[in-house]
């Protein structure tokens, strides 16, 4: 069973943030990790549904930047959403990076479009085509 995945932030207030208010997560813990030297913390969506997002803060990171997309090992992580015009919406109104307006996957005929967090990561929305 897959459990969680983490991604770096400069900034864990913002992250927090970020994901709590446009994504809807629930902060479920947050802590100190000393041998480390690093904060993290665990959200989820309020059903307990999903898999866990794990935001990592290392002190002791010095330079903190994405490559160009093309150059990325890491490509995006996902998260559906009910109303793909009111996500975009709020987040354009928050000054969120849009990268991909929302766009119909053909095949399956559900509307997507890619965000960035405050740090760049890049994050697929999806908003799955009604029966």
């Amino acid at each position: 069973m897959f459990v969680h995945a983490s991604i770096r932030t400069s900034n864990m207030d913002r992250s927090v943030d970020f994901y709590t208010r446009f994504l809807g997560l629930t902060l479920l813990s947050r802590r100190e990790i000393p041998q480390n030297n690093a904060e993290i913390a665990f959200l989820q969506d309020p059903q307990a549904e999903g898999a866990r997002l794990e935001l990592t803060f290392y002190s002791n990171q010095k330079k903190f930047s994405q490559p160009d997309y093309e150059d990325r090992v890491f490509d995006h992580i996902a998260f559906e959403v009910k109303d793909m015009s009111q996500a975009i919406d709020t987040m354009r109104k928050g000054k969120v990076t849009i990268t991909d307006e929302p766009f119909k996957l053909s095949s399956t005929g559900s509307l997507i479009a890619f965000v960035e967090d405050p740090d760049g990561t890049l994050i697929e929305l999806i908003e799955r085509k009604k029966p």
